[in-house]
């Protein structure tokens, strides 16, 4: 039996946690069976490393859906992280309100602010890829190597390179939409256990 609960889903190895497992903070949400590795440092480690700029004051969330896989180094930039370009001045003078007489709850004109990061369900997001903040990132979807996703990646295309661009669709367009239709990763263990021969081989129609 496929179990949700666990922190480590494979046994004997620690470098890969079953990612919901392991957050503790309120605004990251993460559906189950979502996987992080991270051959570099603990990947419980996850919300300390990866997930950048994620100051409560904002209130964004980090939602990633089920079944994603999230490769060593990936990193997810919040909008604290920016700054204001209306401003004349890069500088975040806001933050340091005290030196300069501003207002404390003015704090968040420092950057301009974004949005969440949605991860959609059964994303791959490769080696040291970087997520930007208000980007949401469609079912299906690959995130090359090193790719920074600076714009919204539609369902079951694949993307790669700084700024990250389209590569392919996975999928022609017929596959994709029975897949979004279907939603396979909803069903409860017992279809996906039956179906999953078909799923690994590519095998849309037999679903």
């Amino acid at each position: 039996m496929a179990d949700p609960s666990l922190v480590y889903p494979r046994p004997h190895d620690n470098t890969i946690v079953y990612l919901k497992n392991v957050i503790a903070g309120p605004n990251i949400e993460v559906g189950d069976y979502t996987i992080y590795n991270d051959f570099a440092d603990d990947p419980r480690n996850f919300e300390k490393n990866c997930v950048l700029y994620h100051y409560p004051v904002n209130g964004d969330k980090l939602i990633i859906g089920r079944f994603c896989s999230i490769a060593c180094g990936a990193r997810f930039l919040f909008t604290s992280g920016n700054h204001a370009l209306s401003s004349l001045s890069n500088y975040s003078f806001p933050v340091f309100f005290d030196e300069w007489g501003l207002q404390g709850k003015d704090i968040t004109q420092a950057w301009d602010n974004k949005g969440d990061i949605v991860i959609g369900n059964d994303v791959w997001i490769g080696y040291e890829a970087v997520i930007m903040s208000g980007v949401h990132i469609g079912d299906g979807a690959v995130i090359g190597t090193r790719a920074v996703v600076t714009k919204d990646v539609p369902p079951y295309t694949i993307v790669g390179g700084v700024p990250a661009r389209p590569i392919r669709r996975r999928f022609d367009e017929e596959t994709v939409e029975k897949l979004l239709k279907l939603r396979w990763w909803e069903r409860d263990e017992a279809w996906i256990r039956e179906k999953l021969p078909h799923i690994r081989a590519g095998e849309v129609d037999k679903l």
